[in-house]
């Protein structure tokens, strides 16, 4: 179980995150949203214990994170991160040895890491290209390489920070089902993004953020209609709640049940 309680953080004088008191344990995935500066990316490094806030706290299993060395080294064994740049994360040439460095330091069998290493690659639809070295990779593929780097470890947590920045549709796409994949092995799955319709179509409940505070919550279709509290957010509607308001047409998730119903209504006209 992964939540904050009354959580404040400032970098020094300017408050980043004022009073968050929120609950990642209740969906598979859940979104972080809201405009630039709004603190998003903030929270994810409290969620790790890479920041530790001045006042409230991050709890795990329901008890306040403890901050040295050997508790931070477990926690982010079963919470894991995977930021914007890949770069961050990628420090090896060969795939197989950047994802494995992290076990090897826990001191695990070579068969058991070498098990893992494949299983990981597999989850990102990495294996075309695993023999490859990194610098001739693309962007997308780095991004799936540091991703694999988190599943390797089991996690039982994974956060997303803007896990579709600067893919191109077909990367868009592959990142939603390597998604869909991990929701299906029973992780949960914390994604911060301006991606809006990635947020809207793939995550169970939102946490809407203005200037570091709670400011709306719910599930996406529930959030996504109050368009005067988005608009106070910075933000904007889905292009699928923009149609349902526009022109009457049945609320859909994804732009497939969008297709299915427009086919649907098709065939029934004739």
């Amino acid at each position: 179980m992964l939540t904050t309680r009354h959580l404040c953080f400032s970098y020094q004088d300017e408050a980043v995150l004022q009073d968050l008191t929120l609950d990642f344990s209740q969906h598979a995935v859940t979104g972080l949203l809201g405009a630039n500066g709004c603190g998003k990316s903030t929270l994810l490094m409290n969620l790790t214990g890479i920041l530790r806030p001045q006042q409230g706290a991050v709890l795990w299993q329901g008890e306040p994170l403890c901050y040295d060395k050997g508790s931070l080294r477990a926690l982010r064994q079963r919470v894991a991160t995977v930021f914007q740049d890949p770069e961050q994360q990628i420090f090896y040439t060969d795939i197989d040895s950047d994802i494995a460095f992290s076990l090897h330091n826990l001191g695990l069998d070579k068969p058991l890491i070498a098990q893992r290493v494949d299983r990981a690659l597999t989850l990102v639809d990495a294996q075309g290209f695993r023999h490859k070295a990194i610098q001739h990779l693309s962007h997308g593929q780095k991004k799936r390489v540091a991703i694999a780097g988190a599943l390797v470890m089991e996690a039982e947590y994974l956060l997303l920070d803007e896990p579709t920045a600067g893919l191109d549709p077909s990367g868009r796409q592959q990142m939603i089902a390597i998604i869909e994949r991990i929701v299906a092995e029973g992780k949960r799955v914390i994604i911060s993004s301006h991606d809006i319709d990635l947020i809207y179509s793939i995550c169970d409940h939102l946490y809407v953020l203005s200037h570091g505070r709670l400011v709306s919550l719910g599930e996406p279709t529930q959030v996504f209609m109050q368009q005067e509290q988005l608009a106070a957010a910075g933000l904007v509607q889905p292009w699928l709640v923009k149609l349902h308001g526009e022109l009457g047409l049945p609320l859909c998730k994804t732009e497939q049940q969008l297709f299915a119903l427009l086919r649907q209504r098709n065939a029934e006209k004739m």
